[in-house]
């Protein structure tokens, strides 16, 4: 009977873990910046790509990360507005049940 738990508990985990379900948004702003800077890889890479194209939320700070990066590049100071909702997105991912 415990070793039919023990594979049911691994089962589960492997499902939860799998490279073909969906990133949450917690699990996205993990690796954003790496996404975005071109450093995951292809399975990691596929995902996030799919969860930005579905979720506004995690779409629009990817964006931002890319307008603050891009006017850092211009070495112009970033747009205060981008800077206030990186800021907030990230504590938002500190608290995951407020998402």
């Amino acid at each position: 009977m415990r070793t039919v738990r023990v594979l049911r508990a691994v089962r589960m985990l492997l499902r939860r873990a799998g490279p073909d379900r969906p990133m949450d948004c917690a699990q996205v702003g993990r690796v954003l910046q790496a996404h975005l800077d071109g450093e995951t890889g292809g399975g990691t890479a596929q995902r996030v790509a799919a969860h930005l194209e579905q979720c506004r939320h995690c779409g629009l700070e990817a964006r931002t990360y890319q307008a603050i990066k891009g006017a850092l590049t211009r070495r112009r100071e970033p747009d205060p507005d981008a800077l206030r909702r990186l800021r907030h997105f990230g504590e938002s991912l500190l608290r995951p049940d407020e998402g």
